[in-house]
């Protein structure tokens, strides 16, 4: 009876740990593993090294990514996916839809195109513009009479030494 009643911590902390920790484990590389058997051509993926692209071909173990503005394709291993990303082509299965009673188009403001003034409208607005006059700088508080000249004597490091 002492025996059993010592192993019951052991078990119960072990029953814990598999509820807490193995189930979910499994749980989240069963949801991986889906996703990766999943992955169709036009997918744009990541992958565990952080490599973006879109899957050009499918094969059992291998998928082949197109990446970059070059269009460079190269093979990657499917275990080697680590995300998904959402494309525009392909439908969200969870997306509801909601309708609402009117949509009103949203109307685009460009800027508008400025003209380029011929020389002759430059002329014509430049007469336009009034001339303003010339204020004449303020006098400085300190008159040069007043400042005095400090020399100073210039040390090497050589002549430190001595």
């Amino acid at each position: 009876m002492n025996g059993i009643a010592g192993l019951l911590p052991l078990l119960l902390l072990i029953v814990i740990m598999y509820f807490m920790l193995i189930r979910p484990q499994k749980k989240r590389e069963k949801q991986v593993n889906q996703m990766r058997s999943n992955v169709q051509v036009g997918d744009e993926v990541i992958t565990i090294g952080g490599i973006c692209g879109k899957i050009v071909k499918t094969k059992d173990d291998t998928l082949v990514i197109q990446v970059g503005a070059d269009k460079v394709k190269f093979e990657i291993m499917r275990w080697a996916v680590s995300k998904v990303v959402e494309s525009p082509t392909r439908p969200k299965k969870e997306a509801t839809v909601v309708e609402t009673e009117e949509e009103t188009p949203v109307k685009k403001v460009m800027p508008k195109k400025m003209k380029r003034a011929t020389p002759v409208e430059e002329v014509s607005l430049a007469k336009e513009m009034p001339v303003t006059e010339e204020v004449p700088a303020s006098e400085p508080d300190i008159e040069i009479e007043d400042i005095e000249v400090v020399e100073a004597e210039i040390v090497t490091p050589d002549e430190t030494e001595k």
